[in-house]
């Protein structure tokens, strides 16, 4: 165990609502500032100021979807969380074409939920407005709290109606114990997401990206930062089990890809928003670290024994010391300067979660230098 995984963040130090709700704006959070071991603490609205000409900022635009649903089995009260819809194709699928990996929850009496194992196979789950869930089978990797007759916490399930349109009409947004209440979906919005025509989005807010306004993203552009979009469509972490993540569907564009590049090749910074950016462009670069478009599956997962190889910097929300998100981060910044930021993230009383605060991990400018 490495320091980092000792360290214990307080349960006051959840962010239980929005900023907005807190203080002035979506853009009233605290900004910690990594650069190799040296730390220093801002408000969110600097970040132009720690940014500078040249570098690009790589954001995801997936939307979040309403993606809990009430549900019932037999006698039994479900909340499902639609985590990730599969590919279109033949063989067993539902009037959308598709089937979808679900998560399935018990609801605690507060509003919340708690940990369920999924399964059995063969289950047929009650959705609002009479359609059926019928749970088919374990997403391979997913096996978690195994217990007799179930499987892992997702499962691949078919629904008899199209699923988008019972979110649109029966969802809300996931929602974990640590918030206050539920927040309406638009809450739960970036300023860079776009609808997909095919309903598709991410079961969890990209929520790097959140604390973003106009103004701040006018000012950075004002300042020469460069916004270059993708798509990675998350599905469900689920606060409690510190997964490595499952397999994602990403979209990196050609014009993103060749933003990249140039920034590259001219000496500026590939600062990724939130992780899920950094799979994305990851995913999307040769061993050179060479970006080029593409689109699919991602099942790439970030370490330290791995590295990365386009990405330089990373702003990004607090994450637990036990989420398996923090292998990515030591990927980019080195676990002893992640250890030291987080440390005086705790001392400063930061707070976590995805209406918390942020941070922003930035190379030491010396090893930019070499690299360039």
């Amino acid at each position: 165990m490495n320091a980092l995984e000792t360290l214990h963040v307080p349960q006051e130090l959840s962010a239980r609502v929005p900023a907005e709700q807190r203080g002035t704006g979506r853009d009233d959070v605290r900004l910690l500032v990594s650069r190799g071991a040296a730390v220093s603490h801002h408000a969110f609205r600097e970040l132009p100021g720690q940014l500078r000409a040249g570098d690009v900022l790589v954001v995801n635009t997936s939307p979040t979807l309403p993606a809990a649903v009430n549900g019932r089995l037999g006698g039994e009260r479900l909340v499902v969380h639609f985590s990730t819809c599969g590919e279109r194709g033949p063989g067993r699928t539902g009037p959308d074409g598709r089937r979808w990996a679900v998560e399935l929850r018990t609801p605690d009496g507060s509003g919340s939920t708690r940990p369920r194992p999924g399964g059995p196979a063969g289950a047929r789950i009650r959705l609002p407005g009479g359609g059926l869930l019928v749970l088919e089978e374990p997403l391979a990797g997913g096996a978690i709290d195994q217990q007799p007759g179930t499987g892992g916490r997702l499962w691949w399930a078919i629904a008899s109606v199209d699923v988008p349109e019972v979110m649109q009409r029966y969802g809300r947004p996931i929602r974990y114990r640590y918030t206050a209440c539920d927040q309406p979906l638009a809450a739960h919005q970036t300023v860079f997401a776009v609808p997909a025509p095919d309903g598709a989005g991410s079961a969890e807010m990209p929520s790097a990206g959140r604390p973003f306004t106009e103004e701040v993203v006018a000012r950075l552009v004002h300042r020469g930062v460069q916004f270059a979009p993708l798509t990675l469509h998350t599905g469900v972490a689920s606060a409690e089990a510190h997964e490595p993540p499952y397999p994602e569907r990403f979209e990196v564009p050609a014009t993103t890809a060749w933003l990249v590049n140039a920034a590259r090749a001219g000496g500026g910074r590939v600062i990724a928003v939130g992780t899920t950016a950094v799979r994305a462009l990851e995913s999307a670069a040769g061993a050179d670290g060479r970006v080029a478009g593409a689109a699919g599956w991602t099942d790439l997962v970030v370490t330290p024994a791995r590295g990365v190889r386009v990405v330089d910097g990373l702003l990004t929300g607090l994450h637990e010391p036990a989420a398996s998100h923090l292998l990515l981060l030591a990927a980019v910044a080195g676990t002893e300067a992640l250890t030291r930021a987080y440390t005086e993230a705790l001392e400063h009383l930061y707070l976590w979660h995805e209406f918390g605060d942020v941070h922003l991990l930035l190379p030491n400018e010396d090893d930019h230098r070499l690299r360039c």
